[in-house]
């Protein structure tokens, strides 16, 4: 029995009706990404070459005056200062944490899922409500953490109420933040490793945990350690609600961030034209931070 070859008209037809089911199934994600994602950045992008003040009913086009008072802002350079430091300390300890956390979890099963929900607690929290927790932590006076520091003889500073030491204690709470979620991402990378390949690690010569850790676990978390990295770097750079809540920015702008910037000119100050133009600069360092770490990481991942 010989097959029957379809006409060329009815394949055609067969695409283009499963290509216009597939655009009916998707319009309406592209639908809400248009009016809440790109529509919203084109508007932000425009605005930012304007002086449009919230309460004003004109404004004009300014060109990049906005970018060039950015320039001389000694506020904005501050919060990039202090967003930079803050992701430089949040990030890389969040990551080892959160994987040595992982890695202590699936090495011992008993009390697994006690653990791993004690640990991600910090995610599923909010820090408004979390607030008062951690001032009374910090507090100069009757804190934990600087009573703690006296059993050493070392006397303990006021963490959110010294320029000094402000931007450390946000980091800390940061990484607190941070690590239960890197602890589930690296767990479930840890769970898709195949057992096998300790296996045969072993029979080659790994016998230590560490070797095993060197030649088989790390190579094969790099997807998940790049996905990590990623998602930590947005986290840091991005923070707001530890700045609102504990310290405003102070004192004297030491805690001063990124997104709590644009969120005082933007709210407070009302000059939604100068805020957009830092939005704009915010969103292309991001991209860009992301754009260098992809491909530093990717190209460590494939060489691994």
């Amino acid at each position: 029995m010989s097959d029957v070859a379809l006409p060329v008209s009815a394949i055609e037809t067969a695409a283009w009706r499963e290509a216009r089911i597939a655009w009916l199934l998707a319009s309406p994600a592209i639908v809400l990404m248009l009016l809440f994602i790109v529509l919203p950045t084109i508007a932000v992008i425009v605005l930012g070459f304007t002086d449009f003040e919230l309460g004003y009913g004109s404004f004009r086009f300014v060109g990049l005056e906005n970018y060039a008072d950015l320039i001389s802002d000694r506020t904005f350079r501050r919060s990039l200062w202090n967003t930079t430091v803050y992701t430089a300390i949040v990030t890389p300890i969040s990551i080892a944490l959160g994987l040595g956390i992982a890695l202590l979890i699936e090495s011992e099963p008993r009390g697994r899922d006690f653990f791993r929900t004690v640990y991600f607690l910090p995610v599923a929290s909010l820090l408004v409500a979390m607030a008062t927790v951690w001032q009374y932590l910090f507090h100069p006076s009757i804190g934990p953490l600087n009573s703690f520091l006296a059993l050493f003889g070392i006397p303990g500073p006021n963490w959110l109420g010294a320029s000094s030491t402000v931007l450390y204690g946000l980091s800390i709470i940061g990484i607190w933040q941070s690590v239960g979620f890197n602890m589930v991402l690296f767990m479930a990378g840890l769970t898709a490793i195949p057992r096998e390949l300790y296996s045969a690690a072993e029979i080659d010569g790994a016998q230590s945990a560490i070797d095993r850790f060197r030649l088989v676990t790390w190579p094969m978390l790099g997807p998940t350690t790049l996905f990590v990295t990623t998602i930590s770097v947005i986290n840091s750079v991005k923070v707001f609600e530890t700045v609102k809540t504990l310290t405003e920015g102070g004192p004297n702008k030491a805690s001063e961030m990124l997104l709590f910037t644009i969120y005082q000119e933007g709210f407070v100050y009302l000059k939604v034209g100068y805020a957009s133009a830092m939005t704009v600069v915010f969103l292309a360092i991001l991209v860009v931070l992301m754009v260098l770490q992809y491909r530093f990481l990717d190209r460590q991942v494939h060489y691994s």
